[in-house]
């Protein structure tokens, strides 16, 4: 049976974090959230909590290191809805914190690539011809990193570091190809936030992290496209 909700969105690496954050607050907004993750339980037990909490939610296995779990789950939101409003490239990953680019192991490297950007590119690719059928006009949000910026990055973090400037990159060749079709392509820094990643000590909430998030899959204007945020304002590139 398909959802009766009028707006729909997907977010992947959904079960925790900055994720979880933001599959809340569209829910909050009236959306019918898909929770991509690609552990089975803990996106079971996200989706079965919002729905607990009167939202209407429902769990997809979707691991975006693997094509073809991107085209079952592609498969599978496609029986639960007819269009995708909002897709939240959010899964990624961070294994180098304390790593030097002089000593970069580039298997790690080649890891973090797979996660950080070729998943969303797949993931855009095959669930195209749902934001495509939106009729409000699709949205595509990733969410990207303020080390990212090459105004600003010195030696952080290399492979995660190179991997969300791509992901920048990727938005921008997006937003070009996308531009007739009424797909609007952002990438968004969300700051310093406490998740498993970010670490507790981090400076910001997942509220706060997911703010800009949110903003942009429902407030921003649609012409708003291939542009990197912090904090609903353009930031450096």
């Amino acid at each position: 049976m398909k959802t009766e909700h009028q707006r729909t969105a997907l977010i992947t690496g959904a079960n925790k974090g900055i994720g979880k954050e933001i599959a809340r607050q569209l829910a909050q907004r009236g959306f019918a959230v898909f929770i991509g993750a690609r552990d089975i339980d803990k996106g079971r037990e996200t989706s079965e909590e919002l729905c607990r909490a009167g939202y209407e939610s429902t769990f997809i296995q979707l691991d975006v290191t693997d094509p073809v779990s991107i085209r079952t789950a592609c498969g599978t939101f496609s029986q639960k809805a007819d269009h995708l409003d909002v897709l939240v490239n959010n899964a990624g990953i961070l294994e180098d914190h304390g790593e030097n680019i002089l000593k970069l192991n580039t298997e790690m490297l080649d890891r973090t690539l797979k996660a950080n950007v070729n998943g969303p590119i797949l993931v855009i690719q095959d669930f195209l011809e749902h934001l495509k059928k939106s009729p409000i006009g699709g949205r595509i949000i990733n969410v990207s990193s303020g080390v990212s910026s090459l105004t600003k990055m010195d030696t952080y973090a290399p492979a995660y570091s190179i991997s969300k400037t791509a992901l920048n990159a990727v938005t921008k060749q997006f937003a070009g190809a996308l531009k007739d079709h009424n797909i609007a392509v952002n990438c968004v820094d969300p700051g310093w936030v406490r998740t498993d990643m970010g670490g507790s000590g981090a400076s910001r909430s997942v509220e706060k992290g997911a703010e800009t998030i949110v903003w942009l899959a429902t407030d921003a204007t649609q012409s708003e496209t291939g542009k990197f945020w912090h904090d609903k304002q353009e930031t450096a590139w």
